[in-house]
């Protein structure tokens, strides 16, 4: 059993007395139908760069079958088919309200052919070993009840030399750019999600839970603990996010 971390006891909802998981399920069930609208929003858009360079890193080995683990609304398993050419995507995700807003963006892409979507649990991946040429996964690793044990599970899927990409937000390291951040992320997000109406609770529990993360080397060394070779990371936009890679030993 892998360990847990303090990040694993980071939950959206303070009162309730549900697990970590069904906590998350629950959240994005209840924002999904504007989830994508106040990512755009909050981030000006800037979240599709971060997303673009991230799939480029994982195409750099042409996977043929790539595994989107919390694929959420597929914006990742779409922008990896028009990218990649891949012949094959599968992605899961515990939020059945996130999958169905996905599965509906794939069917007006016309892209039903190439991307499936499932309900699946990311700590208990419904697949045999070595199924997957490539894994991605983008700002879900966060929301994992036990994060050691989804990246191991990553890892059983992954065939030897495949490669992980986690694109996640992170601690911004110089002063200025950081408090700016705290502002807000603290302040100004939730107060913006409230004035669409958003779930406010959604976005402070991003807040808690970016900052309880265990970013950059510290996430690195637990890749390497598990298994994971040619482990390394990439900040960007002045280290609000990062881009995290590892590979399967061959």
């Amino acid at each position: 059993m892998s360990n847990s971390l303090p990040h694993d006891h980071i939950t959206p909802f303070k009162e309730s007395e549900k697990g970590k998981k069904e906590q998350v399920a629950e959240m994005f069930d209840r924002i999904a139908f504007r989830y994508d609208l106040m990512n755009r929003f909050l981030s000006a858009r800037t979240d599709v760069g971060w997303r673009k360079k991230a799939i480029w890193l994982l195409g750099k080995d042409n996977p043929q079958h790539i595994l989107d683990v919390a694929t959420g609304t597929a914006d990742m398993a779409l922008m990896a088919a028009k990218m990649l050419k891949s012949t094959q995507i599968t992605g899961i995700d515990i939020s059945e309200g996130m999958l169905e807003h996905g599965r509906k963006k794939i069917e007006k892409e016309g892209l039903a052919d190439v991307i499936q979507l499932f309900k699946g649990d990311s700590e208990t991946i419904n697949y045999p070993p070595e199924t997957f040429d490539a894994v991605m996964v983008a700002f879900g690793v966060r929301n994992f009840e036990n994060l050691e044990k989804g990246l191991s599970e990553m890892l059983r899927v992954l065939k030897p030399g495949g490669r992980l990409v986690v694109l996640e937000f992170s601690t911004p390291k110089r002063r200025m750019v950081k408090s700016l951040y705290n502002l807000y992320m603290g302040i100004v997000a939730p107060q913006v999600a409230r004035w669409f109406r958003q779930n406010k609770e959604a976005y402070e529990y991003l807040n808690k839970s970016v900052n309880a993360f265990p970013d950059r080397h510290r996430f690195t060394d637990i890749l390497t603990k598990l298994g994971y070779t040619d482990t390394g990371f990439t900040p960007l936009s002045l280290g609000i996010c990062c881009i995290y890679s590892g590979r399967k030993p061959v």
